[in-house]
């Protein structure tokens, strides 16, 4: 057998065909610690290193040992369980030699337990498991140990039969679908990045002989066409590749492009969205679209998040949409940066530790976690979830992937964010979108999608808005409230002009951006004068249990500072330099003027107070607000009632054609 196709096994006169849906893989070569550590783990114990010359095949020395209880190679057990139409999983390898393969799985809590201990010898070998056990949780693993010298190859988890019809939501059947996947990489101005991606989906082989097409919107003025490595990436993929050039319609635009295109111009049974700024595991493509196609019913298949610059940290497990304020949150049970060359899935402590909450292990990354929604970073359709759910909104970014996800729910098709698919992506701590630009089309866009799906008071949005004014207002982030206004404005004005703004509201932002001092970005901090200095203004937090306490007189002081007239002197030179964690309330509140840096370290912004700015901010916030509550039901029936038109493929035609 090889993992890249269906093996055969005989049980006598039955032949039994078994199709990988993971592949065991073995990180690449040159690859850090802390990376090798998401694919196997060797044994302290051994003496010689485990050593390979491709991705699928592992010299491992006689006595040594090697276990796949890892994120990319264990197997997500309770998802399939959960989800999927099998009720069995083989794992299928190949060994040159004499080793020991013990099989073990985990219970929701991480207990191990073993399954099967295997002494075999050279030749292929079929191990089937049933998937009863894992209702809550688990994972499948294995452990390998060489009697002599062992060469493990073409190692896979495999369903046990062909994925069969899937009940759709009216109780009707949907013929199993074909193994092909229609790739989309929206991209604006990241001409290398591009490249790197279309780089990613040719190097697998197998991987790429399931997609049938390459889509890619091009929205910037730095084209991937002219960047080195382009034409043979194209080359490749030959006439599977399509290239559209338009304006910035923002992610939703670039999106919406992708899906209008598959369903308009392929047959492709899946369409994948992934961002043009990643690094992938070319795997996770073929694992998204397994998941998909031997899903019990159609579901949208996530993939996860891992961080770019600390590769082995998981971002989260998942995340649902808080019904109180209507603000993303993590779902019941989900795990946030999560360390898996710290705390691999096998650190889940002990008795002793369990009772300890400063302690923290790796139990949680056990239990099976449901969501309602996943990033776009990596994300799967089925064809019949895109025919049925209609096109993404015309919200530019932020919230169209939740929305979506939303409404196919309604609509009877779960999101699933599958555990060992992932992407590796930048992290949100070193990016400033909740203050930059980027804040508008939050407020803005989440209001619209509360007004599509939020039935219960409306004052639990409107309370955590105004609380974030406050935050904002302590900490000089004048020109984020300036735009928060203009994204309340925009989502009182209805539906109707959605489609109308979708290419001018940036621009119009950015326009309003420049005249706040805490929206100019200075190249350093050098550049200014010398800080002043702030006696007695707190820099660093307080944590623990009494921490709120301890900061009562703090918020005092501060509420007194804020009512005060500024010092204009400050405004010449910054009282404070302040790094992104310094940067809080409690001492932005106490000066009236200070720098601090992006949080990607690129610059600085010297953020002076302004009273009567302020307080005019906050006076047109409380109207807004107020505006918000009394025709909240109006705004409801207005924004439901667009729905279909905004999420028509004949809106976004007119849109595309007019590109």
């Amino acid at each position: 057998m090889t993992a890249n196709n269906p093996s055969a096994s005989a049980a006598g006169s039955e032949t039994r065909v078994f199709e990988p849906v993971q592949r065991i893989l073995l990180p690449k070569r040159g690859e850090p610690f802390d990376v090798r550590m998401l694919y196997l783990i060797e044994s302290e114990q051994n003496r010689e290193r485990l050593s390979w010359t491709n991705r699928t095949a592992v010299t491992i020395p006689a006595g040594e040992e090697a276990s796949f209880e890892t994120y990319f190679n264990a197997f997500p057990a309770s998802y399939w369980r959960r989800w999927s139409q099998l009720k069995s999983i083989v794992l299928s390898l190949e060994l040159e030699g004499q080793a020991n393969v013990s099989i073990y799985r985990s219970k929701q809590d991480g207990q191990r337990i073993s399954v099967a201990n295997h002494l075999v010898g050279s030749g292929h070998h079929d191990f089937e498991l049933p998937l009863k056990n894992f209702e809550d949780g688990g994972w499948l693993w294995f452990d390998i140990t060489a009697e002599k010298e062992t060469v493990l190859s073409n190692a896979a988890w495999c369903a046990p039969h062909a994925p069969q019809a899937q009940i759709l939501p009216d109780g009707t059947e949907l013929p199993a679908s074909e193994k092909r996947v229609a790739v989309g990489i929206p991209t604006f101005n990241r001409p290398t990045d591009a490249v790197a991606a279309l780089q990613a989906l040719a190097e697998d082989p197998v991987v790429d002989g399931i997609i049938d097409y390459v889509l890619m919107p091009d929205q910037g003025n730095q084209h991937p066409a002219d960047e080195p490595g382009y034409e043979q990436a194209v080359e490749h993929f030959g006439p599977r590749f399509r290239e559209f050039r338009q304006g910035n319609l923002g992610g939703s635009g670039g999106y919406s492009r992708i899906m209008y295109e598959a369903l308009e111009n392929t047959d492709s049974p899946f369409i994948l969205y992934m961002d043009d700024d990643i690094a992938i595991e070319p795997d996770s493509i073929l694992r998204a679209v397994q998941a998909a196609r031997y899903a019990a019913k159609p579901i949208i298949v996530g993939g996860q998040m891992l961080n770019l610059q600390e590769r082995s940290q998981l971002r989260t497990t998942g995340e649902q949409v808080n019904k109180h304020d209507f603000m993303w949150g993590g779902a019941p049970h989900a795990v946030y940066d999560h360390d898996f060359a710290k705390y691999p899935l096998r650190a889940i402590g002990d008795a002793q530790s369990h009772l300890d909450p400063r302690k923290y292990d790796s139990r949680a990354l056990h239990r099976r976690v449901d969501v309602e929604y996943n990033g776009w970073w990596m994300c799967l359709f089925p064809r019949v979830v895109a025919e049925t759910n209609g096109q993404p909104l015309p919200l530019f970014i932020k919230w169209d992937d939740t929305e979506y996800s939303l409404r196919a729910a309604a609509n009877g098709f779960p999101t699933v964010t599958w555990p060992g698919a992932a992407i590796w992506h930048m992290a949100w701590a070193d990016k400033d979108d909740a203050i930059d630009w980027q804040a508008y089309f939050h407020l803005r866009n989440r209001l619209i999608v509360a007004a599509m799906y939020h039935d219960g008071d409306v004052k639990g949005i409107t309370k955590s808005i105004f609380k974030s004014t406050l935050k904002h207002t302590m900490c000089m982030e004048y020109s984020t409230m300036a735009i928060q206004l203009e994204a309340m404005k925009d989502f009182l004005a209805g539906p109707d002009h959605l489609f109308d703004i979708l290419e001018s509201s940036l621009p119009r932002i950015a326009e309003i951006r420049k005249n706040y001092s805490d929206a100019v970005i200075i190249e350093s901090a050098d550049q200014l004068p010398a800080p002043t200095g702030a006696p007695g203004v707190p820099t660093r937090n307080i944590g623990g249990r009494l921490g709120k306490v301890k900061k009562l007189p703090w918020l005092l002081k501060s509420a007194k500072h804020l009512v005060t007239k500024e010092d204009r002197a400050h405004h010449e030179a910054p009282q404070l330099n302040l790094t992104p964690d310094e940067a809080r309330w409690f001492t932005l509140s106490r000066v009236d003027s200070a720098t601090v840096s992006t949080a990607g370290g690129t610059g600085v912004a010297f953020r002076k107070r302004d009273r009567d700015l302020a307080t005019d901010l906050v006076k047109q916030t409380r109207g807004l607000l107020k505006e918000i509550e009394e025709n909240f039901d109006d705004l409801k029936a207005q924004y439901r009632a667009a729905m279909p038109e905004l999420t028509s493929r004949e809106s976004w035609k007119k849109v595309f054609d007019a590109q």
